[in-house]
Parts: C-alpha cells; sequence; structure tokens
C-alpha cells in the first residue's frame, strides 16, 4: 500500500490508521483554523480538514511527487455554537460547565486528496454525545488530568471523560477524529485498498 501523508499530529487518528495496517507520515498542518462567517456549522469540520491538505501542498517542494494526503477535523457544535480546542484551564472548564446534562454533536470531517488525479474527496461523520450532571468537582478533577489540553471540546471520549459520557449515538472512531467507515468508503471510491488477498 502507498504511504498516506496524515495532516495531524493526532496520536488518536495515528492508532487508527495503524489499526487498518495503513502506512502513513505524520506532516502537521500548520493553519489558522479560521472559517468562513456564513458557512453551516455542520460543515465547518469539512473545510479545515480540506484546508489542512492545502497548507500541506503549498510546503511542499513543487518537485515532490504527493500520492495521498489526508485531512481530518473534529468540532463540537451546541446550540449553533462551535467549540473548537480550549485554549485555557478555565476555557475548558467553561465548556464542560455548558455540556454536562446536556446533548451535543461532535461533527468529524474527513479530506482525501488524490495525487495521480489531483482531485479532493471528502466526508462527513455525526455524532450526538450526551453527558450527565456533573458537580463543580467532578469538573475540576477532570480538568486537573490534562485530558481537556489539545482537543476539541475540551474531553476525549476514550478517556476519563467516559465517566461522565451518559450516551453515545453514531460513531466512536467518529467522536474520537477518524471515523473508519467514512474513511475506508474514501479510500475504496478513490482505488486505494486495504484488502491484500494472499
Amino acid at each position: 500500500m502507498d504511504p498516506i501523508i496524515l495532516a495531524s499530529s493526532s496520536p488518536r487518528r495515528q492508532e487508527i490508521l495503524k489499526l487498518l495496517n495503513i502506512p502513513f507520515i505524520v506532516h502537521p498542518a500548520d493553519i489558522d483554523e479560521s472559517y468562513p462567517e456564513d458557512i453551516n456549522p455542520e460543515d465547518v469540520a469539512e473545510y479545515l480538514a480540506t484546508a489542512k491538505i492545502k497548507s500541506i501542498l503549498k510546503s511542499l517542494p513543487p518537485d515532490q511527487e504527493v500520492q495521498w494526503i489526508l485531512g481530518a477535523d473534529t468540532v463540537i457544535i451546541y446550540n449553533g455554537k462551535i467549540y473548537g480546542k480550549p485554549s485555557s484551564q478555565e476555557e475548558a472548564a467553561g465548556f464542560l460547565h455548558e455540556f454536562q446534562g446536556n446533548t451535543h454533536k461532535v461533527v468529524t470531517g474527513l479530506s482525501l486528496y488524490n495525487g495521480a488525479t489531483h482531485d479532493f474527496t471528502s466526508r462527513t461523520n455525526k455524532n450526538s454525545v450526551t453527558f450527565a450532571p456533573m458537580t463543580d468537582e467532578e469538573i475540576d478533577w477532570y480538568i486537573s488530568t490534562g485530558e481537556w489540553h489539545g482537543v476539541a471540546g475540551a474531553y476525549r471520549v476514550q478517556g476519563l471523560a467516559s465517566c461522565f459520557i451518559s450516551k453515545l449515538e453514531g460513531s466512536e472512531s467518529g467522536v474520537m477524529g477518524l471515523p473508519m467507515f467514512e474513511l475506508y468508503d474514501m479510500l475504496k471510491e478513490q482505488g486505494y485498498s486495504l484488502i491484500e488477498l494472499e
């Protein structure tokens, strides 16, 4: 299989690619993560995933051949507002105060660049996550673990946050940041086969 450039430093996305036995090269994209004001919130993740690929393409030498680049981005949507990565403990705690006792959407966008055809293909995965009511002490304890750092919405579903998640509707891999069904579907559409028969 051809190696795929992963435009992300996320350990969870790397774990999922390893699980699928996809060879990859980590090349995090450096973008400011801004998006058009008039964009539908549910389209933001896919927009940013594609922006990450375009950033990688610009950063590579013009004569370098690129076979595949994979971009991914996850956003949290609650009451029509987008929650990205918190910039401080205080902001992270504020997010959890809003989420506790409520249900929010987790939207992960994927974008795949095919170097042979110079085409982009993309998918969006949508999920619902419900937090049980949390006390101030529980929120403070969770924030003190540091799991909030560097993740959309200030929590990791595959970590200690599971103590407080009473319901998850959709794809756990999607909430983790790399939905396996959508990834497989995109790769298959572009002729990248994961199935190697002896």
